[in-house]
């Protein structure tokens, strides 16, 4: 959830760790440090509770001159928001400091046994006790200071470490050195000219390094301006693969938008045509998902579909569910990420398994798919980063090519999500049973959905003067009925996670068996209304709501066949297909909960208690 940058070269250190602590704020934003270490093996530390502009504005005035750093951006896991509790963390005899991500669950024994050792300890943090492990394995009695024994203590401890970490570390004993590892955790080395750069997603160092190295599981690095050396945790020699990044900088920023959540809506125009660009046939009746790296007569043979993710992209799966079994006919379950390493499911031999995480970096979601992997299965992702985790280790899958999605609150990938797994959802079904003909008309109408997700978007000002209205309401209901009822569940979590507004979503047709107990004038519902053949039966659900003077919201495509007095307020979407109607009933949830959350002052790309990727347990 954290996010680590630190930086050894020749260029001033200060300007680079606090740029890229901004860039990854949406990592976590409980409370911000860096530490720098000059010529003359002085150290500089300033760590605080609260965004990264607190500490950048010390940093600025502080005008201390180094070359080398480590910087670190907090979601807090173990201790409170404090100061004392921020990153970077030292040892109490001061000869190491270290920046972490991830969770040391053995830290309560590493505690007991160094504080028998003499150890001291000034947080509530399970990253103090690696700080302090690593001193203890360095020999402090041996004065001869030689290039393998920070990179040595750094090894030797991690061996006793249950749990993830990614990890940073410097010590004045070594100024031109830092040492990096990794385990569960995303850590990310940049190579410059005469520079390194290390970051827990590339966005740290954006722009200011072309080539990466991706730290895999049970690798440390040792750093310097010049060199990079890997070593797997077992002392095994690791040779260095640099891949090239295409960076895309205009998608970081904000432009002319209030935030990037806002940003991030209109540009799903974008991120769909980039989701199908090259994936449709030219006979333009299925798709072409040549990155899935499985034969047609494999899939041919598969019999089952297993979907796991979190979050948003869980919602995305529940989609996919509707669409694979409706187009492909294939059985699909859904289960989350964090149950299916744990629950022990049996699967079937037959049995294809996708994962979703837009990061690719999502820890439940990457053990789901090792766990999947470890017992057989065929296991392919869908991803938005390029060379992610998940997208590393997956057998084959597809890259969304959303763009950088800032926003905590996932919008564009979550719709390019949808749109994906409707490829492939259509690639299944041709090659099964669906025809020439059916497939033709699913094509015509993703090719149509980029404009039909601009007429949606014209609907904003509708849609912020309804939130302007329903703003101080303390509850909402959401209410759809088939592939309808997974958008409305996404719109209760993104109203919840963005204006703090308690929020429910249900099957329209389960109001009747206890959640109708909830409405009253205090508590509006949307519900989705779109024409076909349970039209009516949604309609009556909304008759329900209002006769027990629950307000009432309609989305539709029908607006002129809603009766006067059946809705307080009426949102009008354009008709689209049954494929993609989705996508278009997702822009007002995500229009509805964005402006109600400004209405309420609310931060809106940095709700509380939240980050944008969850690394740890």
């Amino acid at each position: 959830m954290c996010g680590i940058i630190g930086y050894i070269g020749k260029r001033e250190v200060a300007p680079i760790l606090i740029d890229g602590l901004k860039r990854m704020e949406y990592r976590g934003y409980d409370s911000a440090g860096v530490a720098m270490i000059n010529g003359k093996k002085e150290l500089d530390i300033r760590k605080r509770k609260g965004r990264v502009s607190v500490v950048a504005s010390e940093v600025e005035a502080d005008h201390f001159s180094a070359h080398v750093g480590i910087g670190h951006t907090r979601w807090a896991t173990h201790g409170g928001v404090t100061d004392t509790n921020a990153h970077p963390h030292v040892s109490s005899c001061g000869r190491f400091i270290m920046v972490h991500n991830g969770i040391i669950e053995n830290y309560e024994n590493m505690r007991s046994f160094l504080i028998s050792k003499g150890y001291t300890f000034k947080s509530e943090t399970d990253s103090e006790a690696l700080v302090n492990l690593i001193a203890y394995h360095f020999d402090e009695r041996t004065k001869d200071y030689n290039e393998d024994r920070f990179l040595e203590a750094v090894r030797k401890a991690l061996l006793h470490v249950e749990g993830t970490y990614g990890i940073a570390v410097i010590s004045p004993l070594f100024p031109n050195e830092i040492i990096a590892a990794r385990k569960g955790s995303p850590l990310i080395i940049g190579i410059g000219n005469g520079e390194h750069f290390i970051a827990s997603d590339v966005s740290g160092f954006s722009g200011r390094a072309k080539n990466v190295i991706y730290l895999e599981d049970g690798q440390v690095a040792s750093i310097t301006k010049d060199d990079c050396d890997i070593l797997t945790i077992g002392k095994q020699q690791v040779e260095c693969v640099i891949k090239e990044i295409d960076w895309e900088m205009e998608t970081a920023e904000l432009g002319s938008y209030k935030h990037f959540m806002e940003k991030e809506i209109f540009e799903q125009r974008k991120a769909i045509e980039n989701a199908i660009r090259g994936r449709l046939s030219d006979d333009q009746s299925t798709a072409v998902l040549n990155g899935l790296n499985i034969t047609a007569n494999e899939l041919r043979s598969i019999d089952r579909i297993l979907l796991c993710a979190c979050g948003t992209a869980w919602h995305a799966c529940l989609v996919a569910e509707y669409l694979i079994e409706r187009y492909a006919r294939i059985p699909v379950e859904v289960e989350y990420a964090s149950e299916f390493r744990y629950r022990n499911p049996p699967l079937d031999k037959n049995t294809l398994v996708f994962v979703i995480s837009q990061s690719g970096e999502t820890i439940d979601t990457l053990e789901a798919l090792r766990e999947s992997k470890r017992k057989g299965f065929k296991t392919l992702a869908i991803t938005n980063v390029v060379g992610s985790t998940i997208a590393r280790e997956s057998d084959g899958g597809l890259y969304q090519y959303s763009g950088k999605e800032i926003g905590v609150a996932s919008t564009k990938a979550f719709t390019s999500q949808i749109i994906i797994m409707l490829l492939v959802a259509l690639y299944l079904g041709r090659m099964r049973d669906l025809s020439f003909a059916d497939g033709k008309e699913i094509v015509s109408a993703i090719k149509a959905l980029p404009d039909l997700i601009d007429e949606t978007l014209k609907q904003a000002d509708v849609v912020r003067k309804i939130a302007k209205k329903y703003s101080k309401f303390p509850d909402f209901l959401f209410l759809g009925r088939l592939e309808e009822y997974p958008i409305a569940l996404e719109g209760a979590l993104k109203l919840k996670e963005i204006s703090y507004i308690h929020a429910e979503g249900y099957p329209a047709a389960e109001m009747k068996h206890g959640p109708i107990a909830l409405v009253c004038p205090e508590c509006p519902a949307v519900i989705f209304a779109n024409q076909g053949e349970i039209f009516q039966k949604v309609i009556s659900n909304a008759k329900e709501i209002g006769a027990r003077k629950g307000p009432v919201i309609l989305i539709t495509d029908s607006p002129d066949e809603i009766e006067s007095g059946l809705a307080d307020d009426v949102i009008a979407i354009p008709k689209a297909h049954d494929a993609v109607r989705t996508i278009i009933d997702t822009i007002p949830i995500q229009l509805l909960a964005y402006y109600i959350a400004v209405e309420r002052g609310c931060d809106v790309d940095k709700p509380r208690n939240l980050a944008k990727s969850v690394t740890v347990e």
